[in-house]
């Protein structure tokens, strides 16, 4: 598949990388940083696994849908543990985690 028949997929694994990555420093500077520590851990393990994502579907890779699947279950992961907290920065990245699972599900 090409980069434009990937597009939306890209453009949402960019999103949710850049509010994982948002999501980790903020969390990062709550006055109980421990509480936080499984949402800073999987918003980290996301962004990475969205960026990777990314590329390789901009690249056209044979690799991209695989990836892509295990890119949509960091994404679940991500998503359910934000979605335990009440801050803006969690409910953000929740939000662009579930759309990137979702559009990573339909990679093919």
């Amino acid at each position: 598949m090409t980069y434009h028949e990937n597009k939306e997929t890209i453009d949402a694994c960019l999103a949710s990388a850049a509010l994982c990555h948002h999501c980790a420093a903020s969390c990062l500077q709550e006055t109980d940083v421990k509480m936080m520590a499984t949402c800073i851990q999987l918003d980290m393990e996301c962004a990475a696994l969205c960026t990777a994502t990314a590329q390789l579907l901009s690249l056209g890779s044979p690799h991209a849908s695989a990836l892509a699947k295990i890119c949509a279950a960091a994404c679940e992961a991500c998503a359910a543990e934000c979605s335990k907290h009440t801050n803006v920065h969690c409910q953000e990245c929740a939000a662009a985690c579930k759309i990137c699972a979702d559009t990573c599900k339909n990679v093919k």
